[in-house]
């Protein structure tokens, strides 16, 4: 249930991460004629670096799910196969620690029960906290920067998900000794 679950998150973070990829070649074309035509669109500068922020975050949980990461083999290369599955358990050990971490940071970045216990008063928010998190604009789309950072404590809880998957399917590893874990097992 967690492996297909895991699975499926990773699909449509991959399929999300291309519709901003196209997003993104769309908004510089769009940005490039404007900039042409003596009138540049500051906005959409703008847009297109939080897309593709967002893009890279999502394709990046996908990415760790698939085990695709850039990688140094060579001292996994030159170990035998119990020592290869112990540099990947420890390797989905970090990964699942650090998205853990990052979900607890951002869970005390953004205080989501602090503002909902002040009832979503954002001047009651910051006095309280001293966190202006929910207060500072983008410099020319004129959003909450609040709203574009959103994709860190998603990338954190996708990565939490992935990393638990991938733990549990190396443990599983232990019990199955003849298999050994490939891209095409993840797909």
């Amino acid at each position: 249930m967690l492996q297909r679950l895991s699975s499926g998150l990773a699909r449509c973070e991959e399929i999300a991460a291309a519709a901003l990829a196209a997003v993104v070649t769309c908004l510089i074309l769009i940005n490039i004629g404007f900039r042409v035509l003596g009138s540049p669109l500051y906005w959409i500068s703008e847009l297109s670096i939080y897309a593709m922020i967002w893009m890279t975050f999502l394709i990046a949980g996908a990415v760790f799910r698939r085990r695709q990461g850039v990688a140094v083999t060579l001292l996994s290369d030159l170990l035998p196969r119990t020592g290869r599955k112990l540099v990947g358990l420890w390797v989905d050990t970090t990964v699942l620690l650090f998205a853990v971490l990052l979900a607890w940071l951002c869970w005390r970045w953004y205080q989501p029960l602090a503002l909902a216990r002040l009832g979503f008063d954002i001047g009651a928010f910051q006095t309280q906290t001293f966190n202006f998190i929910y207060a500072e604009n983008t410099s020319t789309l004129g959003i909450k920067k609040f709203w574009a950072w959103l994709i860190v404590p998603w990338f954190a809880l996708s990565l939490s998900l992935h990393g638990l998957a991938n733990l549990i399917q190396s443990l599983t590893q232990w019990r199955d000794p003849g298999d050994e874990p490939t891209a095409e097992t993840w797909r």
